[in-house]
């Protein structure tokens, strides 16, 4: 399989922690499917190698937001749901029927309203925005 995304997320190691990137800071394609037991849906491209770079860096599955262990994820309102910010006021995910796409648009959910909003990027791009923003703010 081609690795299209892989090399992105394992430069947020060195990037944000000054630290090499190592195996055990990503899943192994085993713990991966493993903790994927049961479900019965495809991961995008970019989300399994985001798993497999970084799936197992506490430091970043949990940075300001916190992003779902793969055993976690779920599909709910049409939506594969991947991550949930810390006062649980929003939940982010891929729409059910994009899950085929390499790296598909993510979207916002307002849990109090329940109405998704565009995000207007694919899962790569918002997920190295997001670490771009949480780390570069915390710089400053």
């Amino acid at each position: 399989m081609t690795e299209l995304f892989l090399d992105k997320f394992r430069a947020l190691v060195p990037a944000y922690f000054e630290e090499p990137w190592v195996p055990e800071d990503g899943l192994s394609e085993d713990e991966l499917a493993e903790l994927r037991e049961g479900q019965d849906f495809p991961l995008p491209m970019a989300v399994h190698e985001f798993y497999l770079a970084v799936g197992a860096s506490e430091d970043l599955m949990e940075a300001f937001h916190y992003v779902w262990d793969p055993d976690e994820l779920e599909i709910e309102d049409g939506f594969l749901l991947f991550m949930e910010d810390v006062d649980e006021k929003f939940v982010w995910g891929i729409k059910a029927d994009q899950l085929n796409v390499p790296d598909p648009i993510v979207w916002r959910r307002n849990n109090a309203r329940a109405s998704w909003k565009n995000e207007e990027g694919t899962f790569s791009e918002f997920m190295l925005d997001m670490f771009d923003w949480v780390f570069d703010d915390e710089a400053e």
